[in-house]
Order: structure tokens, then sequence, then C-alpha cells
């Protein structure tokens, strides 16, 4: 038995299995690391990937971090408004564009909430939305301009990266930009430009060395691109107006997008817990600190242990890396045939065979905060105790999504 396996399991052993915990020295050493890597860049928090305000709390009292990207506009005005996280998320981005008209009126009729929420837009689509919702509001509301960030090599037939904004050049941006200051009731309040090609695709895969020298050289290629297009649209909108900040960048690619002269924060999340899609970077070395653990509830052969659930699914293409994987004993592995399931997974390999009845697994989820909506508490160890059980979002009865 490993001595972390051993030192979970000795702080855990009042708890009932499934459950989650988290590691506060790995999850102390992780944020660290972020902020190193940052580089005197301050580091916005990426909630989706935490999903706990006790936590969020934590993190954002070290050195270096400030600032929520809040995923939903129900979430944002929960953590900006309700006593129990009000304190903290005193400045929250809400990463993705809202289409609730509800919210919206909600932000918009609560001064001290549209003083601390930034809604995203990418078109002026969004600004008619934002201005039906709310076209008196308490006090204006505050915008940012998402910008595409994607690779285009030979135009728009070859794409590389996600499909977010329809605002790629500084023209366009700076288009939108003087429709937000045509509003009165709006306040354009910063530009956000997240490179997913380059922040949250490892470029070490493993046993794909070919594949990750083509994946560097892409990657090596759109971040020049970007950084010279992100500097170009944060110019054009600078002389349409002020802007409070420019985000940029994401777990992987801290390092580099901090050093962009016109960035003025990056954000990360996933790098807090460290999930398994996030193991294979060259420029990280970082500790699982979210993990989950699992009963052994059948010994049906030599060589498998089935553990009681462990079904939980990552978002994203259905492919093998999208999976829980064993962790802890070292020496398991998923079976091809059944995968992860819903109420019982079995776990193949020789280390099954050091396994009893009523034994712990302990999982890592493949992303970050999605274990969350899983478990109601996260139980944070510190050596080998356990010295808070928290809740997280859906142990406070919100789902937001």
């Amino acid at each position: 038995m490993s001595s972390v396996r051993e030192r979970y399991e000795t702080a855990t052993s009042h708890l009932r299995a499934p459950f989650a915990i988290v590691d506060l020295a790995a999850l102390r050493a992780n944020a660290a690391d972020l902020v190193r890597r940052a580089d005197g860049t301050p580091v916005r928090v990426a909630s989706k990937s935490v999903r706990c305000r006790h936590l969020l709390r934590e993190i954002l009292a070290m050195p270096g971090f400030s600032g929520i990207m809040a995923y939903t506009l129900d979430e944002a005005l929960w953590l900006a408004t309700d006593p129990g996280s009000a304190d903290f998320a005193s400045d929250v981005l809400v990463a993705y564009p809202t289409a609730d008209l509800h919210a919206v009126a909600r932000l918009a009729a609560d001064p001290e909430a549209a003083a601390r929420i930034t809604l995203m837009i990418d078109s002026v689509g969004h600004l008619d939305l934002i201005t039906a919702a709310a076209p008196a509001p308490a006090a204006p509301v505050k915008v940012c301009i998402d910008i595409d960030t994607s690779w285009q090599p030979l135009g728009p037939r070859v794409r590389v990266g996600a499909h977010r904004s329809p605002i790629r050049t500084p023209r366009q941006a700076a288009e939108l930009a003087r429709a937000v200051v045509r509003r009165p009731g709006l306040r354009l309040d910063g530009v956000m430009a997240y490179e997913a090609q380059i922040a949250g695709v490892g470029d070490a895969p493993p046993g794909r060395p070919l594949y990750g020298t083509a994946l560097r050289w892409v990657q090596h290629r759109s971040r020049r691109e970007l950084a010279r297009r992100r500097a170009a649209v944060v110019r054009a909108v600078r002389e349409v107006a002020d802007l409070r900040f420019v985000n940029g960048g994401g777990t992987g690619s801290l390092h580099s997008t901090s050093r962009e002269r016109a960035v003025t924060e990056v954000a990360a999340g996933s790098g807090l817990y460290q999930p398994r899609l996030f193991d294979h970077y060259r420029s990280v070395a970082r500790q699982p600190a979210a993990l989950f653990a699992l009963p052994v509830v059948r010994r049906p052969a030599p060589g498998v242990a089935t553990a009681l659930g462990g079904g939980y699914i990552a978002s994203g293409t259905a492919d093998p890396a999208r999976l829980p994987q064993p962790h802890l004993p070292p020496g398991l592995r998923l079976s091809t045939s059944e995968g992860a399931g819903e109420v019982q997974t079995p776990l193949l390999g020789a280390a099954a065979d050091s396994l009893a009845i009523g034994d712990l697994v302990w999982m890592r989820h493949a992303k970050a905060g999605e274990l969350c909506e899983h478990f109601d508490r996260l139980h944070l160890v510190d050596g080998d105790h356990v010295t808070a059980s928290v809740p997280t979002y859906r142990g406070e009865a919100k789902t937001f999504l």
C-alpha cells in the first residue's frame, strides 16, 4: 500500500464510500504553480472547475488570484449576492453569453449585482436581448466582448480551435464596441480571448511522439498569430472605450499568455484539482488534488475487482479519454468492454488480486468541477486527517447546468 494511499485511507476511515476528497496540500501546491506560471499577472479563478464555495474562498485568499470566472449568470448572481459568498465574489465575469431574460432582469434591477457582474457578448443580438430584458437598468450592465481565438491558416474552412465567438478581427471588435457605447444602459468592461486549442489540449500526448511534435508546431503557430491579433483587437477596442481588463489564457497556457502586453489577467481552474485530462503538458508538474473513492463489492474472477458506481463520464467528445481513471492502488485499468458503469465498474489488473470486498479504489475524474455534480460534499484531507467536509454546489441545492 503506497504512503499516499495509506494517508487517504487513514484520514477517511470514518466515511462511507462512495465519497470525494480534495487533498489540501496538493491543491495549495497546484495553486502556487499556477501563480508561478502566470508570473505576476493576476489569475481569475474559473468557478466551473471548482464548484465549491468554501474552496473558492480559500483559493481567492491566496496571493496571485483575483476575481471569478463564472459559467452561468444564475451562478454569478448567487455568488455575488448571497451572504455565503458576497464577501469574496465582488468581481465575477460570466464566461459564456446568456439568453436568460429573467436573470438579466434580476441583474439589472440590483445595482450591487450590476457592479459586481460582467456579462459576455459576441453579437448585437446579445445587446438586443439585454436591452429587452432591462430597458431601464438601475445601474449600467457591464459587458465583455468575446473574441474568436481559433487558428485559421487557410481561412475559415481550416479551423483549429473552439467554435465560440464570431468576432475575430479588430474591425469587428471595434464595431461591436461602438454598438455597446451607443446604448446608455450598457458599459463596456473588458475583452476576453480564450485559446482553447492551446490552454486545453496537452502538448505531450502519451505514446504519440509524432502527433505531439505536430501538435506543438500547430500550437506555436497559433500562439504567435493570436498574440498579434489579440493585441490589435485590444488597441482597436481601446480607441472606442476604456477597458477594465483583458482576459486570456487557461490552465495550459498561463506561461505564454501572461507574457502578452495586451493581457491584464489570465484565467485558470482545472489546474487546481488537476484532473487526468491535464496530465500531459510539458510545462506542468502538478499533483492530483481531487479524487473519489469507490468500494469494492465483488471479486468475480482472478485479476478483477468490481467497484460500486463510478460511471462519471466527462463532457466533450465520446472517447476513452473522458472516462474516469483508476489511480490507487496502481496497476488497475478499466475494462474495454464495460468501461465505467452507472452502478458498477470492473477494474482489471494484477493489483485487483490485492483487493478484498470492502476495500477502496481511488479514482480520478477526467475533468475538474464535473466531479462535484456527483457528490454533495468534498472531504478536505490535510495530512492524514479530514479537517472539514464542505458542500459542493450540488450540496447547496444549486445545479446551474
